[in-house]
C-alpha cells in the first residue's frame, strides 16, 4: 500500500565548530544502525561545479542542503512501501507525483541517467547509488539487500515539464534488530578492495571549497580511472545528523588527482561518498569531513 504524504516537521540543527578533519571510511553499503528520524520541511536543489543543483536559502541567511523534504516544488516522492524486510535483495518501488498528482512518466537525462537515487542510513554507515528502472506508469524499481534499521530513501532527478532539478527524500524502515555506529574518527583516508582513496582539503561554510582526490592500489598511483556517470569520478556529500544531500562532479581531472569544487551550506560533520570506475569495476570510498564556520 503506497504510504500517505505525510506534513514534513523542520528538525533545527546546530553545529558546534570543533575545526576541520576527514574521517577514514570503508567500503560503501548496507551497514548497521537504527535511527528515528522526522522529514524536513524545507528543500533545496544540490550544489556542483559542473551540472549540480544549487541550495536553497535557510532562514538566517544560511543554505539548506536538498533531500529535507519528502514534497518540494509541486512534486512529492511517494514510496510504494516505507518499510522493508532485511536480507536479500527485495525491490523498491516509488513514483514521483507531479503538481497535478499524476506520476510523473518523462525526465531529463543528466550525468548519462534519468534518476540517481541514493539509500542512505541515517547513522551514515551504509551507502548505495542507484539507477533505478522506469516503467510506463512512472514507478521505478530497483533491487535492494538493506540491513535493519532506519534509512533515508533520496530521489535526485529533473521531470522534463518541471526543467529543474530535484531531490526529495523519504524515510524507509528495515525491519530487524541493529545498534547504532559512530561516525569514523578523524583520517584522510579508506581503503576499498585494495586501493587507498585520499581526499584531500579543507571545508568552509558557505564557501567553495577544493577537494582533490586521489586513488592508489599497492602504493602506485592509479592514474587511468575510467570514466563513471560521464566523469573520473562522483562525490556525494550528507550531512550528519539531517542527511542534507550535495552531488558534485569534478571540475578537472589530471593524473591521480580528481578534483571538486564543494559548498556546504552549513558547519559541521559531513559524510563524503567517492565513486569510481577501474577495472571495470565501480567501488566507493567513505570519509568524514568536519566544515567549520566562516571565518
Amino acid at each position: 500500500m503506497r504510504t500517505a504524504t505525510r506534513a514534513a516537521a523542520t528538525l533545527g540543527v546546530a553545529a558546534a565548530v570543533l575545526g576541520a578533519g576527514w574521517g577514514a571510511g570503508a567500503l560503501a553499503g548496507p551497514v548497521d544502525r537504527p535511527a528515528a528520524a522526522e522529514e524536513h520541511a524545507a528543500a533545496g536543489e544540490h550544489g556542483s561545479a559542473e551540472g549540480g543543483h544549487d541550495a536553497a536559502p535557510e532562514a538566517g541567511g544560511h543554505d539548506l542542503p536538498a533531500g529535507l523534504a519528502v514534497s518540494a516544488e509541486g512534486h512529492t516522492l511517494d514510496l510504494a512501501d516505507d518499510a522493508l524486510p532485511a536480507g536479500g535483495a527485495v525491490p523498491l518501488s516509488f513514483r514521483l507525483l507531479g503538481p497535478d498528482g499524476a506520476p510523473v512518466t518523462a525526465y531529463d537525462t543528466v550525468h548519462e541517467q534519468d534518476l540517481h537515487l541514493v539509500v542512505v542510513r541515517r547513522d551514515l554507515t551504509g551507502y548505495q547509488h542507484l539507477h533505478p528502472e522506469l516503467s510506463p506508469d512512472g514507478t521505478w524499481t530497483t533491487p535492494v539487500a538493506l540491513t535493519p534499521g532506519s534509512w533515508r530513501v533520496l530521489a535526485d532527478a529533473t521531470p522534463t515539464a518541471h526543467g529543474e532539478g530535484l531531490v526529495l527524500g523519504a524515510d524507509l524502515a528495515v525491519g530487524g534488530a541493529s545498534e547504532p555506529v559512530p561516525l569514523p574518527a578523524p583520517s584522510p583516508t579508506a581503503e576499498v578492495d585494495g586501493y587507498t582513496v585520499t581526499l584531500a582539503g579543507d571545508l568552509v561554510a558557505g564557501r567553495e571549497s577544493e577537494v582533490v582526490v586521489t586513488v592508489a592500489r599497492d602504493g602506485v598511483p592509479v592514474t587511468d580511472l575510467q570514466p563513471y556517470l560521464g566523469a573520473n569520478g562522483h562525490l556525494v556529500a550528507l550531512r550528519a545528523g539531517d542527511l542534507g544531500y550535495l552531488h558534485v562532479h569534478p571540475t578537472a581531472a589530471s593524473g591521480a588527482e580528481v578534483r571538486f569544487a564543494v559548498v556546504v551550506p552549513a558547519a559541521g560533520d559531513h559524510r563524503l561518498f567517492f565513486d569510481f570506475r577501474h577495472g571495470d569495476v565501480v567501488r566507493t570510498a567513505a570519509v568524514t569531513a568536519t566544515a567549520r564556520s566562516t571565518p
